[in-house]
């Protein structure tokens, strides 16, 4: 069975008018997974708000009491970085953040086979200390770290086929060798990070592999380096969990983006990670939401990729 970890609070956190991260953006996959019939075919799972213990899985204390602080100030943006807030942010970021933890919980626990977490704000560009990239929280790493302390998950891959590079998620583990880190992205393009060279350091050297690609980049490239990079890199290392960072801002006609992927491509990419979770960790994968800013093609994305983890 494949679960469903969402909450309708997520679209509390307001980014203000004309903002591409709005909360229509919950709205647009929720009721594509509804009008197809996909969404019965879902076992929900209980969310819950992420604590502080949670999140210092991660983040500093610091950090956690800044974005609090700067939340209650009514502030419209995190002093960190580019992070548009509302009065309601820090719930829903926590909000977003226990769903992908409830998340991890029900796959490890083997209540669900697989699950897709659909929560904003996006995370994978918050850092330890950074908030940035409309990021308050890294959703991600919690999920790996979580799963490792909680569960005792040894070895986690992450995959990121969002068009911006997941700067925060890297940075968090870039020295850590328990935590594969794979991307594909645009380059150059926001946040100007994901070098091929960029590859780790200590016993971190070598569990981040980046594949950065021009505009106009689509399924050849992109397939291409998940099937001839991340694949054998993965069988290598054998994970015991599978992670996601959906951006289906990689999607062709995304204003954020400019690549190619159509809805096949995505489907595609996720058989790949189906069959290696099936293949190496009793097929247990965790997909998170990231960007997607069409909401058009976000919605049918996810729908390509939520029809491929019930298959």
């Amino acid at each position: 069975m494949t679960g469903l970890a969402a909450d309708p609070q997520v679209k509390k956190h307001d980014t203000g008018r004309g903002h591409p991260e709005q909360p229509a953006r919950y709205d647009a996959v929720m009721n594509r997974l509804e009008a197809t019939g996909l969404l019965q075919n879902l076992q929900r799972i209980e969310t819950r708000k992420a604590i502080d213990d949670d999140l210092a899985l991660v983040h500093t204390r610091a950090y956690i009491a800044l974005v609090e602080r700067e939340i209650a100030q009514n502030r419209r943006q995190l002093s960190t970085g580019d992070t548009d807030i509302s009065p309601a942010s820090g719930d829903v970021a926590r909000i977003a953040a226990g769903c992908v933890l409830s998340a991890v919980d029900a796959v490890l626990s083997g209540i669900v086979q697989n699950a897709f977490c659909v929560v904003r704000p996006p995370g994978h560009h918050a850092n330890a200390t950074r908030g940035m990239g409309f990021c308050l929280f890294n959703n991600i790493a919690l999920a790996a770290r979580y799963a490792q302390r909680k569960h005792g998950a040894e070895r986690v891959l992450i995959a990121d086929w969002d068009v911006h590079h997941g700067n925060g998620t890297q940075d968090i583990f870039y020295k850590d060798g328990s935590v594969l880190f794979f991307s594909t992205h645009q380059s150059p393009w926001y946040p100007g990070t994901g070098a091929a060279s960029e590859r780790g350091e200590g016993e971190g050297t070598g569990k981040t592999i980046n594949c950065p690609f021009p505009a106009g980049a689509g399924r050849a490239e992109i397939l291409g380096a998940f099937r001839d990079q991340l694949l054998p890199a993965a069988r290598e290392f054998y994970p015991d969990l599978i992670l996601i960072s959906a951006g289906f801002d990689s999607r062709a006609n995304d204003p954020l983006g400019q690549f190619l992927l159509t809805d096949n491509d995505f489907a595609e990419l996720t058989r790949m990670l189906t069959d290696l979770a099936a293949e190496h960790c009793n097929a247990r994968l965790i997909s998170v939401l990231e960007g997607g800013y069409n909401l058009e093609g976000l919605a049918l994305a996810a729908e390509a990729h939520v029809r491929t983890l019930i298959a």
